[in-house]
């Protein structure tokens, strides 16, 4: 058989041209996606033109990209993929808590919080009172597990979109549960927004005549040691946007009833326990 490019042995031809001593994973990973990728080229018969777009666009996605800005981890996540990879990674259980996006705008090494401890340093928005414990499959406490959270203010932005004007480190912490796996902390009732949509990802949407928005919610990192770690959100029950969040990150076991409580210094409260499994 003729190494020779065709339009019908296009797949053939690209895939035998990798060495004899590739290693397995990425022999097997880049054999899959040249079949899949000629596939879909070969489905829509692609125009030379379309794929000019297409190298434009993938050029801009790159191009936007900075210290404090992911355009591509953007895509992967309106386009269903970054929680496709979350789901085939993290089959849970059934009892232990659902991941759901990590999403773009965590930060490492973030303070080390005494519980109870407000994270809110602008003192903007409604204050919430957040607790529950750190379990593990057999309800057992979890002592010493970290609880790393981080939220939007209450104008929908995140500190590291706004640089000078929302303090370092605002709505972002890292607590420890004391002795019976409890943990408490105060924040603010998150609000939806949308996803940063003046790039290439935002005219995506556009273009499809989607909405940007994420509904609100906390993100939640949990771990401790010995347990797989449980990267995840806490959303805001009755929020507008659960049904079509732009990057479909919303789990029903996720959905959590922020109440109004007689307290005007602390209006909401929301409780959620985290269900840990060991580490195999």
């Amino acid at each position: 058989m003729s190494d020779y490019f065709t339009e019908e042995g296009s797949v053939a031809a690209v895939n035998a041209r990798m060495g004899a001593d590739v290693n397995p994973r990425l022999r097997r990973i880049m054999s899959s996606l040249v079949e899949h990728l000629h596939d879909f080229v070969k489905d829509v018969e692609l125009t030379e033109a379309e794929w000019e777009i297409a190298i434009d666009f993938l050029t801009r996605t790159g191009q936007i990209c900075s210290d404090t800005r992911q355009e591509f981890i953007l895509l992967s996540d309106v386009l269903g993929v970054s929680m496709l990879v979350d789901a085939i990674n993290h089959r849970a259980p059934e009892g232990a808590t659902e991941t759901t996006v990590f999403g773009p705008f965590h930060v490492a090494d973030a303070p080390e919080r005494t519980l109870g401890e407000n994270i809110s340093l602008d003192g903007k928005g409604e204050t919430c009172r957040y607790f529950g414990r750190v379990l593990d499959l057999d309800g057992n406490p979890i002592v010493r597990a970290s609880v790393d959270v981080w939220s939007d203010n209450e104008e929908g932005f995140y500190d590291v979109q706004q640089p000078g004007i929302q303090p370092p480190m605002n709505n972002r912490g890292v607590f420890r549960t004391d002795a019976e796996g409890r943990y408490w902390f105060r924040g603010i009732k998150p609000v939806s927004y949308p996803i940063p949509d003046d790039g290439p990802v935002g005219q995506l949407l556009a273009q499809l005549e989607r909405h940007p928005y994420r509904p609100a919610h906390m993100h939640f990192l949990v771990g401790a040691p010995g347990y797989d770690s449980v990267t995840t959100h806490i959303f805001v029950a009755g929020d507008s946007y659960l049904e079509s969040d732009a990057v479909f990150g919303v789990k029903q076991s996720l959905i959590v009833d922020y109440r109004r409580v007689n307290d005007p210094d602390c209006p909401w409260e929301a409780e959620y326990d985290f269900i840990l499994r060991r580490r195999s």
